[in-house]
């Protein structure tokens, strides 16, 4: 008696995980969801400043790989969409590292900003590379001598300064007191530089500011492997990192939002996209 209870009772339980795996059959290949940004994918490093609580670096966090500042002494703000960061004077965000930006040979970073008129010189960002011993840095924006309808823009790219100067300024209202969105784009396969100010490309820039050279030559490929620390709202000192000192080396004292980092090459269409949905 007992072994026909055992039988039957295995019985059931076969019967009962047949029924289950039934409901549970495996979806075709085409109706398993898609991540837009699996791991290795092409968005790198994602700070929305979104966060309310009252830990400032839990605020500031990078959401795809909860990658957590170092420090963040920023605001928070209401921001383009949701919440942004507050830029102070002296102060920036240092972030550990931008992920396996590291890995990266072309990009393009992208945010949302807002600035008044300033005059001074103002680092948006800083990619801490000990590589190169005056800046400390493989990638870094400034603004400075800006006006309401046009600024001198640089972009520092490893071992260049790619430049909008004086003579040829950027013609775009980024210090006119309302919320615009930038993206730099670096393509290996051209290497060149490409602009967007609010969904557009920038037409025209000056070989200064697009050509990047290595011996005079194309350069091709970056190398940002020995690129660690990322800082946000400022430059190294900013951040209390390694580099230039110097008086005019000034903090941005703006708001930002909506900081992405990508290792590789947006299309015209795909920023205008992150401009029009305020991503």
């Amino acid at each position: 008696m007992k072994n026909v209870i055992k039988f039957s009772a295995l019985a059931i339980m076969v019967i009962l995980i047949a029924a289950s795996c039934k409901k549970l059959d495996r979806p075709a290949l085409g109706e398993y969801p898609v991540d837009n940004n699996p791991p290795g994918g092409p968005l790198k490093f994602y700070a929305a400043f979104d966060g309310t609580s009252a830990s400032p670096v839990m605020n500031a966090v990078d959401s795809l790989k909860a990658n957590f500042p170092s420090s963040n002494p920023l605001a928070s703000v209401d921001g383009i969409s949701g919440k942004a960061v507050q830029g102070a004077a002296g102060l920036a965000i240092n972030y550990p590292s931008a992920n396996d930006l590291k890995s990266a040979t072309s990009f393009t970073i992208a945010f949302w900003f807002k600035r008044a008129v300033n005059d001074k010189t103002e680092f948006f960002f800083s990619f801490k590379d000990d590589t190169y011993g005056w800046s400390h840095s493989s990638l870094f924006m400034m603004v400075e001598h800006g006006t309401a309808t046009e600024a001198t823009v640089k972009v520092g790219v490893m071992d260049q300064w790619m430049e909008f100067p004086d003579a040829n300024k950027l013609q775009k209202p980024m210090l006119d007191g309302n919320w615009h969105h930038w993206a730099v784009v670096y393509d290996e396969t051209t290497s060149k530089m490409s602009y967007y100010f609010d969904g557009e490309i920038v037409a025209n820039p000056p070989a200064s500011a697009t050509d990047v050279l290595k011996d005079g030559n194309p350069r091709g490929k970056l190398d940002l492997t020995k690129s660690t620390n990322f800082v946000i709202g400022g430059w190294n000192k900013h951040a209390n990192l390694d580099g230039p000192t110097d008086d005019w080396v000034g903090a941005f004292a703006g708001s930002m939002d909506q900081f992405r980092i990508y290792g590789t090459v947006l299309t015209g269409a795909e920023i205008n996209e992150l401009f029009t949905r305020k991503l």
